[in-house]
């Protein structure tokens, strides 16, 4: 059944002036003013399509915190990339309110400090987020329950409190991503046909389709230190790529943790050119248990793009090639 848009009552959507995620994709010519609620994933990948076609674009995020959800030393290099780029990406800023006058969307918004303000959009896009919908789904006296956030309990199985019934995806705990729902209609089908499947829930790439792509899989560096894990971080940076400078698309870096006893791979968090494609590989590699040294040990074609995670792996332990590395306490 999916998810639908979450919707906010300060900025009801009309389908025409203010609209959601899905209607932003029915905008039919390109505003020259454009707002968004919400600079998470969906606002960013909205928000650089239409910065791309042309359009001024104001970002507002009521968090203080740009993509709280992915490792910060890569959030703060992002923002650096879409602000260059001309988003005008606006934190702590909550809005209060919104009106139609004229034909265009006052928008009011508070920020951190408690100082109000007003800006004039020719198109608001919300998006905050989505939810589970869930509506007509199953009949009162199934026995399925839904939890506080509106979505159905399971175990890692995916198996719900219901003996023989299963839930998967935008219904259940976890990213709302197809990938991931779509690898457990796998393992369910696989499991009622009587076989052994697990989905490993700690390796699920996670991506934000802009330009440059952002991509990540595994731990955060804070996750990581949380932990009390001790860790070592390897960084290469798409400057310094031949394949990148011959593209011309040298924004972002490579970034790749590794426990700094086993130097097994727990995390790899890339912005840059085909981050999404890049982090695949580190995926893989952290499916088998691969250590940092494993990546740096393989060789990989030049001129690519991949070069970047084998720098990256390389100098977790100091040994980049092409790059100068950071001297360990």
């Amino acid at each position: 059944s999916g998810s639908l848009p979450i919707e906010i009552p300060m900025a009801p959507v009309d389908g025409s002036l203010i609209v959601d995620s899905t209607g932003a994709l029915e905008i039919e010519t390109v505003p020259r003013r454009l707002g968004v609620i919400g600079a998470g994933v969906i606002g960013l990948e909205l928000g650089s399509v239409w910065a791309r076609l042309g359009s001024e674009v104001v970002l507002l995020e009521a968090l203080d915190e740009f993509l709280s959800i992915m490792d910060k030393g890569i959030a703060r290099e992002t923002l650096k990339i879409f602000t260059k780029q001309g988003l005008d990406i606006r934190l702590g800023a909550r809005v209060v309110g919104t009106q139609i006058n004229d034909g265009e969307v006052h928008v009011n918004y508070r920020t951190t400090e408690g100082s109000e303000h007003t800006e004039v959009f020719d198109k608001l896009i919300v998006c905050v987020g989505r939810r589970a919908y869930t509506t007509g789904l199953f009949a009162d006296d199934s026995g399925i329950q839904l939890d506080e956030r509106g979505t159905i309990p399971v175990n890692e199985q995916c198996e719900t409190g219901v003996p023989g019934v299963y839930a998967v995806g935008d219904l259940v705990r976890g990213p709302m991503l197809a990938h991931k729902g779509s690898e457990e209609g796998v393992m369910v089908a696989e499991r009622i046909a009587g076989h052994s499947a697990q989905l490993n829930y700690a390796i699920v790439p996670n991506v934000i389709y802009t330009h440059p792509e952002v991509a990540s899989v595994g731990e955060t560096e804070e996750q990581v230190k949380a932990s009390g894990v001790p860790y070592n971080v390897g960084t290469f940076p798409f400057a310094a790529s031949g394949r990148a400078l011959a593209a011309n698309d040298t924004d972002g870096m490579v970034k790749i943790i590794a426990d700094a006893n086993s130097d097994r791979v727990l995390g790899c968090h890339i912005v840059g050119p085909s981050a999404a494609d890049l982090v695949q590989q580190v995926a893989i590699a952290m499916e088998f248990g691969s250590s940092s040294e494993d990546l740096g040990m393989t060789v990989f074609g030049h001129p690519t793009l991949s070069e970047t995670v084998h720098e990256a792996a390389l100098a977790v332990n100091g040994n980049a090639i092409h790059k100068a590395n950071r001297k360990r306490g």
